[in-house]
Protein backbone atom coordinates (compact mmCIF):
# COMPACT_ATOMS: atom_id res chain seq x y z
CA UNK A 1 0.00 0.00 0.00
CA UNK A 2 1.59 3.13 -1.08
CA UNK A 3 -1.73 5.54 -1.04
CA UNK A 4 -4.19 5.57 1.78
CA UNK A 5 -7.80 6.88 1.61
CA UNK A 6 -8.64 9.29 -0.97
CA UNK A 7 -5.28 9.74 -2.11
CA UNK A 8 -4.43 10.34 1.23
CA UNK A 9 -0.27 10.22 1.60
CA UNK A 10 0.83 7.15 4.02
CA UNK A 11 3.68 8.24 6.28
CA UNK A 12 6.13 6.41 8.97
CA UNK A 13 6.00 8.10 11.86
CA UNK A 14 8.33 7.32 15.20
CA UNK A 15 8.55 9.06 18.47
CA UNK A 16 11.66 7.27 19.79
CA UNK A 17 12.55 7.59 23.91
CA UNK A 18 15.08 6.17 26.15
CA UNK A 19 11.87 3.74 27.61
CA UNK A 20 10.03 3.20 24.44
CA UNK A 21 10.00 3.55 20.71
CA UNK A 22 6.54 4.42 19.09
CA UNK A 23 5.88 4.04 15.62
CA UNK A 24 2.93 4.34 13.39
CA UNK A 25 1.49 4.68 9.90
CA UNK A 26 0.05 7.60 9.58
CA UNK A 27 -2.82 8.81 6.81
CA UNK A 28 -2.10 12.46 5.65
CA UNK A 29 -4.90 14.03 4.31
CA UNK A 30 -3.35 17.93 3.79
CA UNK A 31 -2.86 18.82 7.15
CA UNK A 32 -4.82 16.19 8.94
CA UNK A 33 -2.97 13.44 10.39
CA UNK A 34 -4.93 10.02 11.48
CA UNK A 35 -3.14 6.77 13.13
CA UNK A 36 -3.83 3.34 11.04
CA UNK A 37 -1.56 1.07 13.16
CA UNK A 38 1.16 1.98 15.57
CA UNK A 39 2.86 -0.29 17.70
CA UNK A 40 5.15 0.84 20.85
CA UNK A 41 8.69 -1.50 21.54
CA UNK A 42 10.83 -1.62 24.46
CA UNK A 43 13.31 0.53 23.59
CA UNK A 44 16.01 -1.32 25.36
CA UNK A 45 15.24 -4.85 24.05
CA UNK A 46 16.84 -3.61 20.55
CA UNK A 47 20.99 -2.84 19.48
CA UNK A 48 19.28 -0.36 16.78
CA UNK A 49 16.27 1.54 15.62
CA UNK A 50 16.86 0.36 12.68
CA UNK A 51 16.00 -3.64 13.73
CA UNK A 52 12.74 -1.84 14.93
CA UNK A 53 11.81 -0.70 11.81
CA UNK A 54 12.29 -3.45 10.10
CA UNK A 55 10.19 -5.82 12.51
CA UNK A 56 7.40 -2.91 12.50
CA UNK A 57 7.08 -2.77 8.16
CA UNK A 58 7.23 -6.73 8.10
CA UNK A 59 4.54 -7.15 10.82
CA UNK A 60 2.36 -4.37 8.74
CA UNK A 61 3.10 -5.00 4.97
CA UNK A 62 3.07 -1.21 4.11
CA UNK A 63 5.64 0.61 2.25
CA UNK A 64 5.58 4.58 3.13
CA UNK A 65 5.58 7.23 0.98
CA UNK A 66 7.22 9.44 3.98
CA UNK A 67 9.06 8.53 7.04
CA UNK A 68 9.81 11.16 9.77
CA UNK A 69 10.87 10.11 13.22
CA UNK A 70 11.88 11.90 16.34
CA UNK A 71 14.61 10.50 18.12
CA UNK A 72 15.89 11.46 21.89
CA UNK A 73 18.88 13.46 21.64
CA UNK A 74 21.25 16.16 19.16
CA UNK A 75 20.00 15.54 15.50
CA UNK A 76 23.00 16.46 13.59
CA UNK A 77 23.44 16.01 9.55
CA UNK A 78 21.08 13.24 9.83
CA UNK A 79 22.46 11.88 12.49
CA UNK A 80 21.95 11.15 16.34
CA UNK A 81 23.31 10.07 19.13
CA UNK A 82 20.63 8.97 21.64
CA UNK A 83 21.03 10.23 24.78
CA UNK A 84 19.44 8.09 27.26
CA UNK A 85 20.01 4.95 24.63
CA UNK A 86 23.25 3.18 23.10
CA UNK A 87 22.78 4.05 19.54
CA UNK A 88 23.73 6.22 16.45
CA UNK A 89 20.83 6.90 14.88
CA UNK A 90 21.55 7.28 10.75
CA UNK A 91 18.91 8.86 8.95
CA UNK A 92 20.83 6.89 5.56
CA UNK A 93 20.63 3.33 7.28
CA UNK A 94 17.09 4.06 8.40
CA UNK A 95 15.84 5.13 4.83
CA UNK A 96 17.25 1.79 3.27
CA UNK A 97 15.29 -0.18 6.02
CA UNK A 98 12.56 1.83 4.78
CA UNK A 99 13.05 1.16 1.15
CA UNK A 100 12.81 5.44 0.50
CA UNK A 101 14.96 7.26 -0.47
CA UNK A 102 15.35 9.59 2.07
CA UNK A 103 13.69 9.54 5.92
CA UNK A 104 13.40 12.80 8.30
CA UNK A 105 15.34 12.42 11.45
CA UNK A 106 14.77 14.97 14.08
CA UNK A 107 14.85 15.72 17.32
CA UNK A 108 12.19 14.11 20.02
CA UNK A 109 10.83 17.83 21.13
CA UNK A 110 11.27 19.33 17.26
CA UNK A 111 9.12 16.74 16.57
CA UNK A 112 6.50 17.94 19.70
CA UNK A 113 6.78 21.40 18.38
CA UNK A 114 5.40 20.39 15.00
CA UNK A 115 2.84 18.62 16.42
CA UNK A 116 1.46 21.09 18.00
CA UNK A 117 -0.33 22.95 15.44
CA UNK A 118 -2.09 19.55 14.11
CA UNK A 119 -3.38 19.49 17.58
CA UNK A 120 -7.69 20.88 19.47
CA UNK A 121 -8.44 22.66 21.98
CA UNK A 122 -9.31 19.61 23.20
CA UNK A 123 -5.88 18.45 23.62
CA UNK A 124 -4.45 21.15 26.17
CA UNK A 125 -5.35 21.99 29.99
CA UNK A 126 -4.76 25.84 30.58
CA UNK A 127 -2.15 26.33 33.58
CA UNK A 128 -1.93 30.16 33.17
CA UNK A 129 -4.73 31.45 30.27
CA UNK A 130 -2.22 34.44 29.64
CA UNK A 131 -2.93 37.35 26.44
CA UNK A 132 -1.51 34.79 23.65
CA UNK A 133 0.56 36.60 21.41
CA UNK A 134 -0.64 35.35 17.81
CA UNK A 135 2.67 36.70 16.12
CA UNK A 136 5.15 35.61 19.49
CA UNK A 137 7.47 32.85 19.67
CA UNK A 138 6.47 29.49 21.71
CA UNK A 139 8.61 26.98 23.08
CA UNK A 140 7.80 23.34 24.12
CA UNK A 141 9.18 21.72 27.79
CA UNK A 142 9.05 18.13 28.03
CA UNK A 143 9.56 15.88 31.26
CA UNK A 144 9.94 11.86 30.86
CA UNK A 145 12.67 9.65 30.83
CA UNK A 146 14.82 12.88 30.15
CA UNK A 147 14.11 16.84 29.45
CA UNK A 148 13.25 17.99 25.99
CA UNK A 149 12.91 21.75 25.14
CA UNK A 150 12.21 23.36 22.23
CA UNK A 151 11.52 26.82 20.72
CA UNK A 152 8.95 27.54 17.67
CA UNK A 153 9.63 30.97 16.08
CA UNK A 154 7.47 33.34 14.16
CA UNK A 155 8.52 33.85 10.93
CA UNK A 156 5.61 36.11 9.70
CA UNK A 157 2.95 33.53 8.71
CA UNK A 158 3.96 30.80 11.03
CA UNK A 159 5.66 28.96 14.27
CA UNK A 160 8.64 27.05 12.59
CA UNK A 161 10.11 24.51 15.48
CA UNK A 162 13.73 24.01 16.37
CA UNK A 163 15.58 21.54 18.58
CA UNK A 164 17.63 22.30 21.67
CA UNK A 165 19.24 20.73 24.61
CA UNK A 166 18.24 22.94 27.14
CA UNK A 167 16.93 19.91 29.41
CA UNK A 168 21.02 19.34 29.96
CA UNK A 169 21.77 23.40 30.53
CA UNK A 170 23.06 23.37 34.20
CA UNK A 171 20.48 23.00 36.95
CA UNK A 172 19.64 26.72 38.55
CA UNK A 173 18.46 26.01 42.13
CA UNK A 174 15.95 28.39 44.24
CA UNK A 175 15.57 28.37 47.73
CA UNK A 176 17.51 26.70 50.32
CA UNK A 177 16.21 23.13 49.93
CA UNK A 178 16.88 23.28 46.06
CA UNK A 179 20.47 24.41 47.09
CA UNK A 180 21.20 21.47 49.21
CA UNK A 181 19.32 19.36 46.42
CA UNK A 182 21.99 20.75 44.13
CA UNK A 183 24.99 19.77 46.25
CA UNK A 184 23.79 16.50 46.27
CA UNK A 185 23.63 15.49 43.01
CA UNK A 186 26.65 17.36 42.15
CA UNK A 187 28.22 14.65 45.00
CA UNK A 188 26.40 11.79 42.73
CA UNK A 189 26.98 13.41 39.33
CA UNK A 190 29.32 15.88 38.98
CA UNK A 191 27.58 17.85 36.73
CA UNK A 192 23.78 19.06 38.22
CA UNK A 193 21.53 18.94 34.39
CA UNK A 194 18.33 20.32 34.62
CA UNK A 195 17.25 16.52 33.53
CA UNK A 196 18.91 15.29 36.78
CA UNK A 197 16.13 16.64 38.97
CA UNK A 198 13.47 17.61 36.06
CA UNK A 199 12.67 13.90 34.64
CA UNK A 200 11.40 10.71 35.90
CA UNK A 201 14.90 9.96 37.41
CA UNK A 202 15.20 13.18 38.58
CA UNK A 203 11.67 12.28 40.56
CA UNK A 204 13.76 10.08 42.12
CA UNK A 205 16.46 11.65 42.75
CA UNK A 206 14.75 14.33 44.81
CA UNK A 207 13.28 11.72 46.74
CA UNK A 208 16.63 9.89 47.51
CA UNK A 209 17.46 13.42 48.33
CA UNK A 210 14.79 13.59 51.02
CA UNK A 211 14.82 10.40 52.86
CA UNK A 212 18.88 10.93 52.69
CA UNK A 213 18.46 14.00 54.29
CA UNK A 214 16.32 13.27 56.91
CA UNK A 215 13.33 15.77 55.36
CA UNK A 216 10.79 12.00 55.20
CA UNK A 217 9.91 8.63 56.31
CA UNK A 218 9.80 6.09 53.36
CA UNK A 219 6.64 3.96 53.57
CA UNK A 220 6.80 0.45 53.36
CA UNK A 221 4.29 0.46 50.32
CA UNK A 222 6.13 2.90 48.49
CA UNK A 223 9.47 1.28 48.58
CA UNK A 224 7.86 -1.77 47.48
CA UNK A 225 6.56 -0.32 44.11
CA UNK A 226 9.24 1.21 43.55
CA UNK A 227 11.65 -2.05 43.46
CA UNK A 228 8.92 -3.63 41.24
CA UNK A 229 8.02 -1.42 39.39
CA UNK A 230 8.92 2.47 37.69
CA UNK A 231 10.29 4.43 40.50
CA UNK A 232 8.72 7.99 39.72
CA UNK A 233 5.41 6.23 38.43
CA UNK A 234 5.42 5.05 42.35
CA UNK A 235 6.46 8.30 43.69
CA UNK A 236 3.75 10.27 42.18
CA UNK A 237 0.82 8.28 42.62
CA UNK A 238 1.48 7.76 46.27
CA UNK A 239 1.59 11.79 46.25
CA UNK A 240 -1.75 12.12 44.17
CA UNK A 241 -3.35 10.08 46.73
CA UNK A 242 -1.49 11.02 49.61
CA UNK A 243 -0.20 8.26 50.67
CA UNK A 244 3.41 9.28 51.66
CA UNK A 245 4.29 12.46 53.07
CA UNK A 246 7.92 12.39 51.45
CA UNK A 247 6.11 11.52 48.10
CA UNK A 248 3.95 14.61 48.40
CA UNK A 249 7.29 17.02 49.18
CA UNK A 250 9.12 15.39 46.71
CA UNK A 251 6.28 16.04 43.91
CA UNK A 252 5.92 19.34 45.24
CA UNK A 253 9.77 20.52 44.58
CA UNK A 254 9.69 18.73 41.15
CA UNK A 255 6.64 20.90 40.27
CA UNK A 256 8.37 23.83 41.48
CA UNK A 257 11.26 22.69 39.43
CA UNK A 258 9.18 22.19 36.62
CA UNK A 259 7.87 25.64 36.80
CA UNK A 260 10.74 27.41 37.10
CA UNK A 261 12.33 25.80 34.09
CA UNK A 262 9.65 26.65 32.01
CA UNK A 263 9.53 30.39 33.28
CA UNK A 264 13.41 29.89 32.10
CA UNK A 265 12.21 29.02 28.73
CA UNK A 266 10.16 31.37 28.32
CA UNK A 267 12.17 34.36 29.09
CA UNK A 268 15.00 33.03 27.00
CA UNK A 269 12.60 32.26 23.93
CA UNK A 270 10.86 35.35 24.80
CA UNK A 271 8.17 33.06 24.06
CA UNK A 272 4.96 35.58 24.74
CA UNK A 273 2.94 33.19 21.98
CA UNK A 274 3.03 30.37 24.86
CA UNK A 275 4.71 27.65 26.68
CA UNK A 276 3.59 23.96 26.16
CA UNK A 277 4.69 21.55 28.74
CA UNK A 278 4.63 18.07 27.12
CA UNK A 279 5.66 14.77 27.81
CA UNK A 280 4.40 11.65 29.91
CA UNK A 281 4.59 12.95 33.47
CA UNK A 282 2.89 16.08 33.18
CA UNK A 283 -0.58 14.85 32.25
CA UNK A 284 -0.04 12.17 35.02
CA UNK A 285 0.49 15.11 37.53
CA UNK A 286 -2.46 17.45 36.15
CA UNK A 287 -3.75 17.84 39.97
CA UNK A 288 -0.36 19.19 41.43
CA UNK A 289 0.51 21.69 38.14
CA UNK A 290 -2.45 23.18 38.71
CA UNK A 291 -2.13 24.09 42.14
CA UNK A 292 -0.69 27.44 42.90
CA UNK A 293 2.72 26.86 43.56
CA UNK A 294 3.19 26.12 39.98
CA UNK A 295 1.85 29.59 38.70
CA UNK A 296 3.88 31.37 41.41
CA UNK A 297 7.62 29.42 40.47
CA UNK A 298 7.08 30.24 36.64
CA UNK A 299 6.60 33.43 37.44
CA UNK A 300 9.22 33.92 39.98
CA UNK A 301 11.31 36.22 38.05
CA UNK A 302 11.87 39.36 39.59
CA UNK A 303 11.48 41.98 37.29
CA UNK A 304 9.96 39.71 34.40
CA UNK A 305 6.73 38.72 36.32
CA UNK A 306 4.90 41.58 34.71
CA UNK A 307 5.60 39.86 31.27
CA UNK A 308 5.37 36.24 32.26
CA UNK A 309 2.22 36.88 33.39
CA UNK A 310 0.57 37.22 29.84
CA UNK A 311 2.22 33.93 28.63
CA UNK A 312 0.01 31.21 28.00
CA UNK A 313 0.86 28.05 29.43
CA UNK A 314 -0.91 25.01 28.80
CA UNK A 315 -0.50 20.78 29.10
CA UNK A 316 0.15 18.67 25.70
CA UNK A 317 -2.48 15.72 26.67
CA UNK A 318 -2.96 14.34 23.74
CA UNK A 319 -0.07 11.57 23.53
CA UNK A 320 -0.04 11.04 19.61
CA UNK A 321 1.83 14.78 19.40
CA UNK A 322 5.35 13.71 18.89
CA UNK A 323 4.09 10.88 16.02
CA UNK A 324 2.15 13.39 14.63
CA UNK A 325 4.62 16.42 14.39
CA UNK A 326 7.14 13.67 12.68
CA UNK A 327 4.86 13.04 10.20
CA UNK A 328 4.10 16.58 9.59
CA UNK A 329 7.45 17.19 10.05
CA UNK A 330 7.74 15.16 6.91
CA UNK A 331 5.16 16.28 4.95
CA UNK A 332 6.15 19.94 5.06
CA UNK A 333 10.00 19.11 4.25
CA UNK A 334 9.07 16.72 1.24
CA UNK A 335 6.92 19.96 0.06
CA UNK A 336 8.13 23.37 1.62
CA UNK A 337 4.95 24.98 -0.01
CA UNK A 338 2.57 23.30 2.44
Amino acid sequence: MSNGVDGAKVILAGDVGGTHARLAFMEAQGQDFSIVTEKIYPSHDFSKLEDIVTEFLKENKTKPELAGIGVAGPVRDGKCVATNLPWIVDSVTLAAACGLARVDLLNDLEANAYGIATLAAADFAVLQKGIPDPKGNAAVISAGTGLGEAGMYFDGVALRPFAGEGGHASFAPEGEVQGELFEYLMRRYGHVSCERALSGPGMVNIYDFLRDTGRGTQTRAVVEQMRHGDPAAAISQAALTDECELCVEALEIFVRIYAAEAGNLALKFLATGGIYIGGGIAPKILSFLRKPLFVEAFLGKGRMKLLLEAVPVQVILNENTALRGSARAALLRADPKL
